[in-house]
């Protein structure tokens, strides 16, 4: 017998086909699209955004094609909440947040999941590029569109009322099969920015709502060497944009090392000051098998993984690499792998 699956279906091909492929295999599905923005714009530009009405539109379209039923839940209140405002605070507090991850995390595995087990529904499918098998959850087959980091955060419970179809496909097979099966999203560009950020200027975005507030870049041995107009406007491990007034002594790029809220100070040094091997970390999440090998961290979507070894703490968990990492930013999720399965998660505090 056939489960009762509520699809999310952001108005993309990899929703629209995870989508239909869950109707295919037998199970009962009914479509939803998120209306995420209080004032969504009527058409996205390229890749840049989503949550539009024209996104809407797609999806709502691509239900039809595949012959299932199709509502939109507004979930502008919620999302304002819990991502926007939890975005700007963490920069505000000198950390770099990962919007999807919240997203994941309290909308649609949180609110949507939510409401969709009290309507009756047995599970939630989404278009993400993961593997989920018997509650386990492991990297994709397609190691450029891997989503799992971003996934990382949900709890076991979360996950055993979850579906996510794409994770044995490319993402140029899932393009050829939304082709063949006649849903016009097939090349629709994929949103890859911050989706309530459509024109791309999260400094823009943050002065906004934060302000002004002129501050000092100063190096390593405290010397100022130019100003900034908020240190909300930086992350760690940035390159570009400090707007540096002394050129380092020997030439070389600086980068950003730290940002301090309280003092509104930004501190900037050489590539390899930012070299850490000592990760501090906080709320973990256990997710995964409790047997495991062949260790590895990942620090941020898309990035490195690194060999390493953990220990749990009274408040969270130490992680030590194997070798080092740069970059590493308070706010970012660590998540861990045995191979390629995820066996949990913890929000960055320290690094060092």
């Amino acid at each position: 017998m056939g489960l009762r699956v509520l699809a999310a279906m952001s108005g993309g091909v990899d929703s629209a086909v995870a989508a239909a492929r869950i109707a295919e295999a037998g199970h009962d599905v009914t479509g939803v699209h998120l209306a995420l923005s209080a004032n969504p714009q009527s058409h996205r530009t390229g890749a840049r955004g989503c949550c539009t009405i024209e996104d809407s539109r797609d999806a709502r379209r691509a239900a039809d094609v595949i012959g299932i039923p199709f509502y939109i839940w507004d979930m502008a209140e919620r999302f304002q909440r819990d991502v926007v405002e939890d975005f700007v605070s963490e920069y505000a507090a000198g950390r770099t947040p990962n919007p999807c991850l919240r997203c994941n995390e309290k909308i649609k595995f949180a609110a949507v999941l939510d409401r969709a087990l009290a309507l009756g529904f047995d599970a939630v499918a989404t278009g993400h590029h993961a593997k989920l098998a018997d509650g386990v959850l492991s990297r994709s087959v397609d190691a450029g569109k891997d989503q799992s980091y971003v996934l990382g955060v949900l709890t076991r419970e979360q996950l055993s009322h979850a579906i996510f179809p794409l994770g044995d496909s490319t993402k140029a097979e899932v393009r050829e099969e939304a082709a063949r099966r006649g849903l016009t999203v097939a090349d629709k560009p994929d949103s890859h920015d911050i989706c309530f950020i459509a024109d791309g200027d999260t400094r823009g975005f943050l002065a906004e709502r934060l302000g002004a507030a002129e501050g000092p870049i100063v190096d390593q041995e405290g010397a100022v060497v130019g100003s900034h107009q908020g240190a909300h406007g930086f992350t760690v491990g940035q390159r570009k944009g400090l707007r540096i007034d002394r050129p380092a002594p020997d030439g070389r790029p600086r980068y950003v090392l730290s940002i301090e809220p309280v003092s509104n100070t930004v501190t900037v040094g050489p590539r390899t000051a930012l070299e850490v091997g000592s990760i501090t970390c906080g709320r973990p999440v256990w997710n995964g098998p409790s047997r495991f090998d062949d260790l590895t961290v990942q620090l941020r979507a898309h990035g490195e993984v690194y060999a390493c070894r953990f220990e749990e703490t009274s408040d969270g968990l130490t992680i030590e690499l194997d070798r080092p990492a740069t970059g590493v930013a308070a706010g970012q999720a660590a998540v861990l792998y045995s191979g390629a399965t995820v066996i949990g998660s913890a929000t960055i505090v320290s690094a060092r």
